[in-house]
């Protein structure tokens, strides 16, 4: 391709966890020639695949998916070092010919990339951090990045919860619990990988003091307030396009790409 002054072309695909962008991601990523650059704070950890609900090689339907199970669980991942490894990923898909697309819903790595954050802190707040405080900047969010598309799928709220539930039913049958042990026999419980409070009832579990449906009912209310948060979190961006159909999304992006590439 060639040279541009202008920003690289990106398309960046958000939602609630559950509500199917990875799918959305991965159809979309054939039909233009694309990798996607995974934008999640959980995914980023080896051997947490079952926890996390990393895509699995299925989901990823042949498609090249980059920042998933980078770091080991007790080692730590700012958005800070998102925005680097992201902006290098986008540069080097581009310069092979293909499209990037950003696929996620942890609001800050995306953030980082569609408004050029500045870290001066190093970035080590999470957007999944209730206790996290946006500053009015961040709350304008109105210099979006050039040359991008940002596209979000949103789902009825009772359809989501039934997909979460349903999910962490999957997770527990392709056993979560042993993963979780594995990990605390290799890693110990603390590091912020094992900080949520689906892990401490997972803890609680494998020592004897909780129960397995105890267990179940903490990582179902543990996804279904981290989606509560990302719905908050994105619903604040007004360059999102929001669609309650994949399919229409998918669509919209690939005009947007072909157009681009013309």
């Amino acid at each position: 391709m060639a040279p541009s002054l202008d920003p690289i072309p990106l398309i960046v695909i958000v939602g609630e966890t559950a509500s199917g962008k990875t799918a959305a991601g991965v159809e979309l990523a054939w039909r233009i020639n694309g990798e996607i650059i995974c934008a999640d704070s959980r995914t980023i950890y080896k051997g947490m695949d079952i926890g996390t609900a990393t895509p699995t090689s299925d989901e990823q339907g042949g498609v090249t998916h980059h920042l998933l199970s980078i770091i080991e669980p007790d080692k730590r991942y700012s958005a800070a070092e998102f925005q680097k490894d992201a902006n290098r990923l986008i540069a080097d898909i581009w310069a092979r010919g293909k499209f990037p697309i950003i696929v996620g819903g942890s609001g800050l790595y995306v953030d980082s990339i569609l408004f050029n954050y500045s870290f001066a802190d190093g970035g080590e707040q999470s957007s999944e951090n209730p206790r996290h405080k946006q500053s009015s900047s961040v709350d304008d969010r109105t210099m979006l990045r050039d040359n991008t598309l940002a596209v979000g799928l949103r789902l009825d709220r009772e359809v989501l919860n039934s997909r979460i539930e349903q999910r962490v039913k999957q997770m527990f049958q392709d056993g979560f619990l042993n993963e979780v042990w594995s990990v605390a026999d290799k890693f110990g419980w603390e590091h912020e990988s094992m900080s949520g409070i689906g892990y401490r009832v997972a803890r609680a579990y494998i020592e004897g003091d909780a129960t397995e449906d105890e267990v179940k009912q903490a990582f179902i209310a543990r996804d279904k307030s981290l989606a509560k948060r990302q719905r908050t979190w994105f619903k604040r961006n007004k360059h999102i396009q929001w669609f309650d159909e994949p399919g229409q999304l998918v669509e919209i992006a690939a005009n947007f790409a072909t157009s681009i590439k013309v």
